[in-house]
């Protein structure tokens, strides 16, 4: 269903995939990584959005390397330059802009992808109509997003087991952004651990929360696109 691209990214290039529906572009999601990288898990996540009609592009923002263990993927993690990975999802809109023929794009993104899926709404604050962050974790203490700048509507996904986007943390952010004058609300789902989206890991994985984030994300971008 989808198929490698290559766009501009600040007077260089990045590489993705981009699945689009059958009956051609519809409305663009941008779809981010976890730490692993752009692993086929990702690319089947970017399939089914463009199953349910949206066009969904995945940033290869560690340029072709990828990780299968925890050790590999924190170390690739902490070596990304966010600087360069802010350029390349600015270039990922662009690309959805001019394929989709619209002037706006959702975002979802997973662990280290839900939080740059909010760096990214507040970075293209012009274009960004709703995300979606998935346990997102910010681990770079340069990286924290200016978040009164956020212009989009925010549902986010979280899990009441997780030690990283905790659910103390989920709620400081969701009054943080409620109180700047947000549309957010940050769903924390019972019995459900980090990563639970992730149906390749099955010790982690959640069919329920699963089920029910999905069906709201999907909401989310056909409400706002």
């Amino acid at each position: 269903m989808g198929e490698n691209v290559t766009f501009q990214s600040n007077g260089g290039t990045c590489d993705g995939y981009l699945a689009v529906p059958e009956s051609g572009a519809g409305p663009g999601v941008i779809v981010i990584q976890e730490w692993w990288g752009l692993v086929p898990h990702i690319r089947e996540v970017a399939d089914r959005f463009a199953a349910e009609g949206f066009s969904a592009l995945a940033p290869d923002l560690y340029r072709g390397e990828s990780a299968g263990e925890p050790d590999e993927a924190g170390k690739l993690m902490m070596a990304l330059n966010i600087d360069t990975a802010a350029k390349d999802l600015s270039g990922a809109v662009d690309l959805l802009l001019e394929r989709t023929g619209r002037d706006k794009v959702g975002v979802v993104g997973y662990c280290m992808g839900g939080g740059l899926a909010l760096v990214l709404a507040c970075h293209r604050p012009d274009a960004i109509a709703a995300a979606a962050p998935y346990y997102g974790v910010i681990p770079w203490p340069s990286a924290q997003p200016d978040l009164s700048k956020l212009e989009a509507k925010v549902v986010g996904e979280y899990a009441e087991l997780d030690g990283m986007a905790t659910p103390e943390a989920t709620k400081a952010l969701e009054d943080q952004l409620r109180g700047l004058g947000k549309d957010a609300t940050l769903h924390v789902h019972p019995g459900a651990d980090h990563a639970f989206f992730n149906d390749t890991r099955p010790e982690v994985y959640h069919a329920e929360a699963s089920a029910t984030a999905w069906q709201r994300t999907v909401d989310l971008f056909r409400e706002t696109l």
